[in-house]
């Protein structure tokens, strides 16, 4: 006869592998679910129509602008509530990081930063916790680049609107924003030099940008990268405090949802529009009457830093400082940019071909990931498909399809529990019943 404990942990591992089944279907759906968006021709007039088939029954906002040599050749707007237009504010979730490398690079330039030296160098309030790597191998460089060997797997959830944000230092220790399964807490859990995404070694540059320049981060952003630049609209604060023109937040299926906000401005919060973007993605170029490359906010060779390859993934170039380096571009370089995703569904998406100066940004709030699946098909008409990473499946259309999928997940999962409980009860009767 089984012992009763020994039933109950035979019931709790078949309650375990049954939820990981249940997961791993959804995500083998959601890779095998063929959402590539189908554009007639190469040019941008034809993603534009591509873009406006896909917003008939889009349920949220969309700002889409897809730039040609450096000029904007088509954009297309698209909203289920209030109109959003180019100067409308998107919060930017991880496209922030991209920005946010702009302001280390200017510490760079001015020579208060060394790209390689170790970032503890440059903190005052905090410093990472005791592990059995070596610390002083973190550098401000690997930080950029996602080599770290941070194993924080933030991820920022956000807080509710009434809901204090807790402080940079302590959420550094432990973000009580972490998403799910992440456990939020920034250390070094593993060999610096390989490539493992980290939102919380943004948050450290954050940190290292208000120590060295003793500004609170928001403003030296302000003064140092998006008022030079001309990005007029844009800004790092929490909820962009007197902005009449945030785009509305709307869920997966376009209800509306609520604003998040993030302590973790650099790695998750900037708000900005397509049109400040624009300024941004052409600074990464020479541009008329004599520009440089970096506008003057960064040197031209810190510009070509970026989006050099700093980084390999799978034996190939992928990342660069603050960028992902998607595919080798046929004018020569890469073609990069970033992605980014926040709750409840928002989707930011910027690609760049520097040679060329032709770019795409795609921002939305609802839906199902539908910037990242517009730009993604920009990129399919520019590069050889051997050279997509991920086989062309974006990890953050995946994500989106999960998260719109949650309701049936949960149910899915609440019913695996409670038939679990069910047979350990019964497990855990058997025995008295036996004895009567």
């Amino acid at each position: 006869m089984i012992s009763a404990p020994l039933q109950f942990a035979r019931v709790a591992g078949l309650v375990l592998l049954a939820l990981v089944l249940w997961i791993a279907t959804f995500v083998v759906v959601a890779v095998l679910d063929d959402d590539t968006i189908a554009v007639a021709g190469n040019d941008a007039a034809s993603l534009v129509e591509a873009a406006k088939r896909q917003s008939v029954e889009f349920p949220g906002n969309l700002a889409l602008v897809v730039i040609d040599n450096g000029r904007v050749e088509a954009r297309h707007f698209h909203s289920i509530g209030r109109p959003v237009d180019a100067d409308t504010l998107f919060q930017m979730a991880s496209v922030s990081k991209w920005v946010t490398a702009w302001g280390v690079m200017t510490l760079v330039d001015s020579g208060k930063v060394e790209l390689d030296a170790p970032v503890s160098r440059y903190l005052r309030r905090w410093r990472l916790p005791p592990s059995t790597y070596d610390n002083s191998l973190v550098t401000v460089r690997r930080l950029l680049s996602h080599t770290a060997g941070l194993t924080d797997g933030l991820g920022y959830c956000g807080f509710e609107p009434g809901e204090p944000l807790q402080p940079l230092l302590a959420s550094l220790t432990a973000a009580s924003d972490a998403c799910p399964f992440t456990n939020g807490i920034v250390t070094v859990g593993a060999r610096p030099g390989d490539w493992q995404y980290s939102g919380g070694g943004y948050s450290l540059l954050q940190l290292l940008i208000e120590d060295v320049s003793g500004q609170p981060f928001a403003d030296y952003m302000d003064t140092a990268v998006l008022k030079p630049l001309g990005m007029k609209h844009s800004t790092f604060r929490p909820r962009a405090p007197g902005a009449t023109n945030v785009a509305e937040f709307f869920d997966s299926d376009g209800s509306a949802a609520q604003h998040f906000a993030y302590t973790a401005a650099g790695a998750a919060a900037l708000y900005s529009s397509v049109a400040d973007l624009t300024l941004f993605v052409n600074a990464h170029r020479p541009g008329p009457h004599g520009a440089v490359a970096g506008r003057s906010v960064l040197s031209p060779s810190s510009v070509a830093m970026l989006q050099a390859p700093q980084a390999r993934l799978d034996d190939r170039p992928h990342w660069g400082l603050g960028v992902r380096l998607y595919a080798p571009a046929k004018s020569g370089g890469y073609i990069f940019g970033h992605d980014g995703g926040n709750t409840p569904a928002v989707n930011t998406a910027i690609r760049l071909d520097p040679a060329s100066g032709d770019a795409i940004i795609a921002l939305s709030t609802g839906g199902d990931g539908l910037a990242t699946r517009l730009v993604s098909a920009w990129v399919r008409q520019r590069v050889n498909p051997a050279d997509l990473p991920d086989g062309g499946v974006s990890p953050f259309v995946i994500l989106a399809k999960l998260w719109a999928a949650r309701p049936w997940l949960a149910a899915g999962a609440i019913i695996i529990c409670l038939g679990g409980a069910l047979a350990a009860f019964r497990a855990m009767r058997k025995p008295d019943d036996q004895s009567r």
